[in-house]
């Protein structure tokens, strides 16, 4: 019985690869192979997926545009029966400075499009968040550009501290204890 799902937020596309936006399905990616894991594409739920934990844990990345992200999660929801609050996002983060990660329960969209088309054909926002840290460009005119671009080498060098911490929480993640898996990862 599947007890978790984890979706990884991104552009579809080489010329998306590696960019701000897209670094949900990157740390899912990396997360995955540390499982040996292997995404198949599968039209059903228009997304790559994968399985670990005896097939209890499926992971997902859409196959569609971020702004588009609510189709998969619903198709997820749809074929699978997991309750929304068993469906753990992955995003980047305008608000949190590369090198920061935070684990969020519930909450608002804070601007994101791709958690705004989750929560809206969802009809709730309950689920639970693995907000990524992008950094913020400023200047809201150049946001659209900002999210497709590739981390500076001082951003990467952060983010692969964060994306270590992460890992050490991982396991309490998929274990289900989530409040115990926030108090050290924000500690």
């Amino acid at each position: 019985m599947l007890d978790l799902c984890f979706v990884g937020l991104a552009n579809p596309g080489a010329k998306y690869d590696k960019t701000r936006h897209n670094i949900g399905k990157d740390w899912l990616i990396s997360l995955g192979q540390s499982y040996g894991i292997t995404f198949q594409s599968k039209q059903k739920y228009q997304a790559e997926i994968a399985y670990s934990h005896e097939e209890k844990i499926m992971w997902a990345i859409p196959e569609n545009y971020v702004n588009n992200s609510g189709l998969t999660v619903e198709k997820i929801k749809k074929y699978t029966g997991l309750p929304y609050k068993k469906i753990i996002i992955f995003h980047d983060d305008l608000d949190l400075e590369p090198g920061e990660v935070k684990i969020k329960v519930n909450g608002g969209h804070a601007g994101h499009n791709g958690l705004k088309d989750i929560f809206q054909k969802s009809g709730t926002k309950e689920f639970i968040r693995v907000r990524i840290g992008i950094g913020h460009p400023g200047d809201k005119s150049i946001m659209n550009s900002w999210v497709v671009k590739k981390f500076k080498p001082q951003e990467k060098v952060l983010i692969e501290k964060a994306y270590d911490s992460f890992v050490s929480v991982f396991d309490m993640i998929c274990e289900q204890n989530i409040s115990e898996a926030q108090k050290e990862l924000h500690t």
